[in-house]
């Protein structure tokens, strides 16, 4: 069953996740990864659930039937793995900030997890967003189950691999564009 997230401050919102825990935020919605490979993407979550007894999973699953059919029939009924309908912006980043690391094949996310010093795993075969694998704050893992648990357990077991990701460096800006233009339009 697919949970509807309560309406109010961030924490209440997600009143059903233990933040104690390391949280991995999951987004997967692209047409090449229907059917096989969501399968591989949902039995590859339950092996990580079942090992890592210090993990909560959330996953807003997307409308599309050929993604929610599989998610929901693999996934249903595990007490770590959240399924939860879309959310909105705010409450994604937000949600991305409390995350351990990001499992996506979103190129949206590969760009801003960064920022916020996430490691990203991208579950995609090729990515248009190349600069951040070259940075080393995102590895393109495929939708092989044995590959994506893989990178996950390096991740939540090797904090020296982990911490190399997230101090990597955002190759896609230092956050600090607004106050430059800012500057430059004081200085006119």
């Amino acid at each position: 069953m697919i949970k509807e997230a309560d309406e109010g401050p961030y924490y209440n919102f997600f009143h059903f996740v233990d933040f104690s825990r390391k949280i991995i935020l999951v987004t997967e919605h692209r047409r090449e990864s229907f059917g096989e490979p969501f399968e591989n993407i949902g039995r590859m979550l339950k092996e990580i659930s079942s090992r890592f007894s210090d993990v909560e999973i959330i996953y807003p699953v997307h409308l599309n039937p050929n993604v929610r059919r599989p998610v929901t029939e693999i996934l249903n009924g595990y007490d770590r793995i959240h399924l939860i309908e879309p959310i909105n912006y705010p409450y994604l980043i937000w949600l991305m900030s409390k995350a351990y690391f990001v499992m996506t094949d979103s190129g949206g996310i590969q760009e801003e997890a960064p920022s916020l010093g996430n490691p990203v795993l991208v579950m995609r075969d090729v990515t248009e967003r190349a600069e951040g694998i070259e940075a080393g704050t995102a590895k393109l893992v495929g939708t092989s189950k044995d590959t994506i648990v893989s990178n996950a357990e390096r991740l939540l077991n090797d904090k020296t691999e982990y911490k190399r990701m997230t101090k990597s460096g955002n190759p896609y800006g230092d956050g600090k564009t607004s106050e430059r233009i800012v500057e430059i339009l004081s200085a006119l």
